[in-house]
């Protein structure tokens, strides 16, 4: 589940391509939001591919894999609602599309790295629920 930003809009209306955006040299508003836009789309397709490799090591565990999908759903609004309420401070302006996504991108690198602690637990570790490799 994403937020659907203003960014894309910004997007389509300016025919920009994303990718060829220099986005340490982004001076202008549009530019800014778009190159946020697009390290927070890269920054969720790392979180997607962590959360299927922790589905994958609890598929034969159905209730771990139901909690995972539970708390991840509940982690997805959270991170919504959290970044929704941050970049409150700038809804409506220009630089709301950035802060937006710098707020997704930021929290959702973070889960990634949680989930991704998950496939690196130590033999014996009672605070993970996630199998190691077979």
């Amino acid at each position: 589940m994403r937020i659907v930003i203003a960014a894309a809009a910004l997007l389509l209306a300016s025919g920009v391509q994303a990718q060829t955006l220099k986005c340490d040299q982004a001076s202008t508003q549009t530019d800014m939001s778009l190159c946020a836009d697009q390290a927070y789309r890269k920054s969720d397709a790392a979180l997607n591919a962590a959360y299927k490799d922790v589905m994958a090591r609890l598929k034969g565990d159905k209730d771990t894999a139901t909690k995972l999908q539970a708390a991840q759903k509940a982690w997805l609004f959270f991170r919504d609602a959290e970044c929704a309420f941050s970049s409150g401070g700038v809804a409506g302006g220009s630089a709301y599309p950035m802060v937006l996504s710098q707020c997704l991108d930021k929290l959702t690198q973070a889960r990634t790295k949680d989930l991704a602690a998950y496939l690196k637990c130590e033999e014996g570790d009672m605070n993970c629920p996630v199998p190691g490799k077979p």
